[in-house]
């Protein structure tokens, strides 16, 4: 992985995620914190979608914090890559 800075990406606005992304202490692992309008219905998939990501992109050691508001899978995919990519992490190609 490489060196991680302070990023975010998205906005506040409806049908949007805004995801802030900054480096966790060694050995954190991934800490998650997740804000949603619909936490109750969708924060389990919210959750999994985002570490999907951060798998893909071979990312530990991060802390995210996820205010959702009504988004669908492919925006939070998206913000989720905007902010590891404004991060400083060399995304993978074949994801992009």
């Amino acid at each position: 992985m490489n060196e991680l800075k302070p990023a975010q990406a998205g906005t506040l606005e409806s049908n949007d995620i805004m995801i802030t992304v900054a480096p966790g202490e060694k050995g954190s692992g991934i800490v998650l914190e997740l804000e949603s309008i619909v936490l109750a219905q969708y924060g389990q998939a919210i959750r999994r979608t985002i570490e999907a990501m951060l798998a893909e992109q071979n990312v530990t050691d991060i802390y995210v914090k996820a205010v959702d508001r009504g988004a669908l899978d492919c925006t939070i995919q998206a913000r989720t890559l905007a902010a590891l990519a404004r991060a400083g992490i060399i995304l993978r190609e074949e994801l992009i």
